[in-house]
């Protein structure tokens, strides 16, 4: 087997969207003759955790190296704290801002002295083929350039998100910008190969470094796993008349239920026989704010809020949902839900802007709607009961989800780390 030491911090137990690509990578990676180790964070404090997702892996013996760190979800932790609540969007926006200003390039930069001894004393011992570095945090990154100057191994660097145009990274000051841009030139300049999780990543670092050509980054999208939806037997759970509109993850930012709640409450008042026949399942952390709005908006008999589930109980509230719903403000984020919701086989309502992510969806056979067009979601939500029923709604074709499944893009995966193999 040839090997491959995969550096994330975000790593199950740690829940959430964010560690699903790397453990599904890591899950099918030996199957295309690769053995992955993966080096990540130890105990720390986070929003969600979910020890289901480390049981695909135990069995087959993937080896996890876990390290301490010094960062303030670890600080969290030591002080006892296992679950962080989630905070008000205005308490969060400003946490962040803060974080930015001390931190460079992120909160997590206190696990790279760590990462780095761990991976050393790994390294000295054992031989590795390749080093694959995940981002975010863009800490990772940064120790896969340390890693590969110290040992010579070639460096594979993840894209999950854009570094510089994140939606949700600040920049405080100029110099802080100018900083990050400078770090991201040398860590794209040091690594091997570049993937990126979307075309409009690919081609912002083209930009952005022109020093780059097309063939220095490869897009490798995010996927579902079939044996989630194997598990996740739809009749599993018990299913009324209603239609069930299900959404699965957190709220943050301008990723927020308040749009679609609203036109929910206008379907219902202006079509009082709807209400009591559509069900909205939120599958994740809710804000306080937001069930505020529910009680304000008298949505509590058509609001079921689901709290954090461990990742196949979402899964199957998925698989039993009519329609699944997508919100997102801006065409920077790849979130790795629409790829899940593809692979169900469900009717895709994304409440997104024109570009990557809508013609992912309408390709998916969804529906798109302008993300905070109260009016036009109402007309799109009375749409879809229509057509539901009348027994007429229909999510992707087949070949469509079959490009998303993430056995086959591990297989594309274990391609590229071949190529250093050939060198």
């Amino acid at each position: 087997m040839k090997k491959v030491l995969i550096i994330a911090y975000y790593f199950p137990p740690l829940g959430g969207s964010g560690v699903q690509r790397t453990l599904k990578f890591v899950k099918y990676l030996p199957q295309y003759g690769w053995e992955p180790t993966v080096l990540t964070i130890g105990s720390t404090a986070y929003y969600a955790k979910d020890e289901s997702l480390l049981k695909e892996i135990e069995q087959l013996n993937i080896r996890v190296v876990r390290t301490q760190s010094i960062d303030p979800n670890a600080v969290l932790h030591k002080n006892n704290k296992e679950i962080i609540k989630m905070p008000k969007e205005k308490t969060r926006k400003f946490l962040t801002f803060l974080s930015d200003m001390i931190f460079i390039p992120d909160n997590k930069i206190g696990w790279k002295k760590h990462a780095l001894k761990a991976a050393g004393e790994l390294l000295k011992k054992e031989k590795f083929d390749v080093l694959y570095a995940t981002a975010p945090p863009v800490t990772d990154f940064l120790i896969g350039v340390e890693l590969k100057k110290r040992f010579k191994i070639p460096l594979v660097i993840d894209y999950r998100d854009s570094w510089i145009n994140y939606p949700y990274k600040y920049f405080p000051t100029s110099l802080h910008r100018y900083i990050h841009f400078r770090k991201e030139k040398n860590v794209v300049h040091k690594s091997d190969m570049i993937l990126t999780t979307s075309r409009h990543v690919k081609e912002e670092l083209i930009q952005r470094h022109k020093f780059l050509n097309y063939n220095d980054i490869t897009i490798l999208s995010h996927g579902f796993d079939p044996d989630d939806l194997l598990v996740a037997n739809p009749n599993m759970l018990p299913r009324t008349e209603k239609m069930r509109i299900t959404y699965s993850g957190m709220f943050y930012g301008t990723i927020t239920p308040v749009y679609f709640l609203q036109a929910l409450a206008k379907v219902f008042k202006e079509n009082s026989r709807m209400r009591g026949r559509i069900e909205a399942c939120f599958a994740g952390l809710f804000r306080p704010e937001h069930i505020n709005l529910v009680n304000q908006l008298g949505l509590q008999n058509s609001v079921n809020l689901l709290g954090y589930l461990e990742h196949k109980e979402a899964v199957k509230y998925l698989m039993a949902s009519d329609v699944l719903w997508l919100i997102n403000q801006d065409d920077l984020m790849t979130p790795g839900k629409l790829y899940e919701y593809i692979g169900t086989g469900k009717k895709i309502l994304g409440c997104v802007t024109k570009g990557y992510l809508s013609n992912t969806i309408e390709e998916a056979g969804g529906m798109c709607v302008e993300p905070t067009n109260v009016d036009k979601i109402a007309v799109a939500i009375t749409d879809l009961y229509q057509h539901f029923e009348r027994n007429e709604l229909r999510g992707a074709r087949p070949e469509v989800i079959d490009k998303y499944n993430r056995n086959k893009l591990t297989g594309e995966l274990a391609k590229i780390f071949t190529k250093f193999l050939e060198v």
